[in-house]
């Protein structure tokens, strides 16, 4: 029998999120500070730059994690790689090269408590089901998921969705019916959930977080024109058209305010964009 003490009852750890097997706790301030980090933590807690961290209660059940995810378990939970042999590590490896994610994805099963490590980016607790065949990710979104659904490699429907739309040339894709944990770098509160129905959503950046996999993504000239587009100071956008939802960031982090023409990216170019996707995608194999 396992108690947890000084956990549940803990004025500093807020429950703020629970779904199907996983509770999302908010530290509310940082207790182990120094004088000379005091004030640091003090106006973070302000900010709302808190360390979160995911409650794993087993069941019976499994979950799968992002490698080294794990901070402690207790009870009868054990861990397995998810690596079935050679040939599936290998496989596992250069799928997790293209997406920015772990080669292996450890299992942990049984009954008892797994938690995660904790972090300062935003938990968002998403039931795949509801995404229909499913949902595309950003990279580096994914913590954990119930180990009942599938995973998938998605490419770009063209190259230059890759090459001029500042996403990566391919993106992790789960189906099925379960609960993903994602790693977010907006709150929940922030995130604009746009649901279209044989329709078309026009993006400048790469502000989408997550999509349905059964929306088309292509990358296009803001107008007509090249030079129409120069001329409107937008360039290329991101396009999603058909049926499914899209979860929009407007806020995301490495954006800065022009008073020409609003949000822009504070970088010339992205990470995940020409340079970013070629090296991850190419010259990292």
């Amino acid at each position: 029998m396992i108690q947890l003490k000084n956990f549940q009852n803990n004025e500093n750890m807020k429950q703020i999120a629970q779904m199907g097997p996983y509770i999302v706790y908010e530290h509310q301030k940082d207790m182990s500070v120094s004088p000379h980090s005091a004030s640091i933590a003090y106006f973070m807690q302000e900010m709302n730059v808190r360390k979160r961290q995911v409650l794993c209660i087993l069941n019976g059940g499994a979950v799968k994690t992002q490698a080294g995810a794990m901070q402690w378990t207790a009870g009868a939970v054990e861990a397995t790689s998810g690596v079935k042999g050679v040939g599936d590590f290998f496989g596992k490896a250069l799928k997790g090269a293209v997406s920015g994610e772990s080669a292996a994805k450890p299992i942990y099963s049984g009954n008892g408590y797994l938690m995660l490590e904790p972090t300062y980016r935003y938990i968002i607790l998403e039931d795949v089901g509801t995404w229909g065949t499913g949902i595309v990710l950003d990279d580096g979104l994914f913590l954990a998921c119930d180990v009942s659904l599938q995973e998938k490699i998605v490419a770009r429907n063209n190259v230059s969705s890759a090459l001029l739309g500042g996403e990566g040339l391919f993106n992790l894709s789960l189906s099925g019916q379960g609960i993903a944990v994602l790693e977010s770098p907006v709150p929940r509160e922030e995130l604009l959930e746009i649901v279209l129905q044989d329709d078309v959503v026009k993006i400048d950046g790469n502000m989408a977080i997550a999509w349905s996999n059964t929306l088309q993504f292509t990358v296009e000239k803001s107008t007509k024109s090249l030079l129409g587009s120069a001329v409107s100071g937008e360039g290329f956008v991101n396009v999603y058209r058909g049926t499914g939802k899209i979860l929009l960031a407007p806020t995301v982090a490495g954006t800065t305010m022009s008073s020409a023409h609003g949000p822009s990216n504070s970088n010339s170019t992205s990470s995940k964009g020409i340079v970013g996707s070629v090296a991850k995608s190419v010259l990292d194999l």
